[in-house]
């Protein structure tokens, strides 16, 4: 049997998955990862621990390969996306540890930046907002700190350039690459001539020259090295490079103008594709490059844009709730406790741990829990984090829904669902019914690891076209909007009113 490989190095754990052509995952091989957390509001993660365990997952799904017969045509890379790594070219040493998306500690200097008026120039050249989130600030930080005597063989890059300049050879035969939908996430790449913007990188002191080459999201990228355990993947092309969300949109098969996903993981992340053209983003959300075919985008368009909201907690407040307050013994529990709960009655959870993402921005904003009355217990708690969910994704998707409306005339009308959470259906209704729109999950919510799989096969040359890959996307489950629309309206506007009170809550010094 061919097969495609994905790596799929997320926040919290690494992932070696093997699909068929049919999009079917046969064998997983994973790895969980440590966070650090040195300082309130930094969030830091080992780089060699990263890579290790890739390499991991790689030795363990090359046994398994051999054993079953399978033949790896092609290896696909995906990736937590505005985490920066710096790293020793000369070495391949990391010279600090990797900075991942949801450290916060460079929330002054996004002041400073707004302050200098750069607000608009990063906004019309890379789509994005300024914030701590995206990488450019984390890369000035550790050139900053991260050394005091800095190699010149020193670089910089997100997880996907560090892992394929170690897939591809390392110190000796290493490509240092990244791809537009990662690049797009550094507050540094403009998306209109897709390439690093010299103005943002002069104004804030990065040398273009420490930052990767950017390379279409598949075709011959480089090949796997025989210093990477696992026979059968030596001399086997890595042939797509995907950040994870757009892998997910991806795999999602929404290729077309209008298409929408939510991907519930660690945090949530809504994306609609607005096609080959960018799309103003409103206040709150950002524009993104969702994928560059390159030269195997015969038939199809080349560069595809999406409109994103970046949510940046949802799954980690369920694990919160297990292992912060005991509230469940496991993540699976949360479906049914909260579905033994007649109602919130009044309560809502606001869980700003990291600050506020979309559409909100706000650095400064923490946590709260709003509305506690006697009669809230264990089964209150659990649906109000639910309900959390499903009222973040719609403050995204109300924006979405307006600006597709004004600026392409599209209406959405689908809402595709993915990641761990998404197989809670009570979660379902409830972002049915906030959404007011159709909710529908796949037979396969691994939808991240079989983007970037599909990804690569086309770089591969397996797939020729978009089309032939439509049977990897199956429904599974469809909600339809239920509750009464002025009763959702109403439980939306308490949230409203929640999250308002944890708006503003930290001022960072400097």
């Amino acid at each position: 049997m061919d097969i495609i490989l994905a790596i799929d190095a997320g926040t919290t754990g690494v992932r070696t998955v093997a699909c068929d052509l049919s999009g079917r995952i046969q064998a997983v091989h994973y790895r969980e990862i440590t966070r650090h957390f040195p300082q309130p509001g930094w969030v830091e993660q080992s780089a060699d621990e990263i890579r290790d365990l890739v390499f991991a997952t790689l030795h363990d799904m090359s046994d398994e390969c051999l054993e079953k017969g399978y033949r790896v045509a092609s290896v696909g890379l995906t990736n937590q996306r505005e985490t920066v790594v710096c790293w020793d070219r000369d070495t391949g040493k990391p010279l600090h540890r990797a900075i991942v998306w949801q450290d916060r500690r460079t929330a002054a200097m996004c002041n400073h930046m707004r302050e200098a008026g750069m607000e608009d120039l990063v906004r019309d050249a890379t789509g994005l907002v300024i914030d701590p989130y995206f990488s450019a600030t984390k890369i000035k930080w550790l050139l900053d700190n991260a050394t005091d005597d800095p190699p010149p063989g020193m670089v910089f890059g997100t997880v996907d350039s560090f892992l394929a300049w170690n897939l591809t050879g390392g110190v000796s035969t290493g490509v240092l690459v990244t791809d537009p939908s990662n690049a797009c996430r550094t507050m540094l790449f403009d998306i209109h001539k897709l390439e690093w913007s010299e103005q943002i990188c002069d104004a804030m002191g990065i040398d273009i020259k420490l930052l990767p080459i950017v390379m279409p999201s598949c075709g011959e990228i480089g090949t796997i090295s025989r210093d990477v355990p696992g026979d059968c993947i030596h001399g086997v092309r890595l042939a797509g490079i995907l950040g994870d969300q757009q892998s997910a949109l991806f795999g999602q098969a929404c290729w077309t103008a209008g298409m929408a996903k939510v991907t519930y993981g660690t945090g949530s992340f809504v994306l609609v594709n607005t096609g080959p053209e960018v799309v103003a983003a409103p206040d709150g959300l950002v524009a993104s490059i969702a994928w560059d075919l390159g030269s195997r985008s015969t038939g199809d368009a080349r560069v595809s844009y999406t409109l994103e909201g970046s949510i940046f907690s949802t799954g980690a407040t369920i694990q919160w709730l297990r292992d912060g307050l005991g509230i469940i013994r496991e993540s699976s529990e949360i479906g049914p406790l909260a579905a033994s709960a007649t109602g919130s009655n009044g309560l809502y959870i606001v869980p700003a741990f990291s600050g506020l993402g979309s559409p909100w921005w706000d650095p400064h904003a923490r946590a709260c829990i709003i509305g506690i009355s006697e009669g809230v217990g264990r089964k209150e708690l659990a649906r109000a984090t639910l309900e959390s969910i499903a009222f973040q994704v719609r403050d995204c998707m109300d924006e979405m829904t307006r600006t597709m409306a004004d600026q392409s005339g599209i209406m959405l009308k689908e809402l595709r669902v993915d990641g761990g959470v998404s197989v809670v259906d009570n979660l379902l209704q409830m972002q049915a019914d906030q959404v007011g729109m159709t909710v529908t999950r796949p037979r396969n919510v691994e939808t991240t690891a079989v983007g970037v799989a599909l990804m690569a096969a086309l770089g591969a040359g397996v797939f020729t076209r978009l089309d032939d890959m439509i049977t990897a996307w199956q429904m599974d489950v469809t909600m339809q909007p239920e509750q009464d629309r002025s009763a959702a309206d109403m439980a939306y506007q308490g949230w409203i009113r929640a999250l308002e009170k944890s708006r503003g809550w930290v001022v960072y010094a400097g």
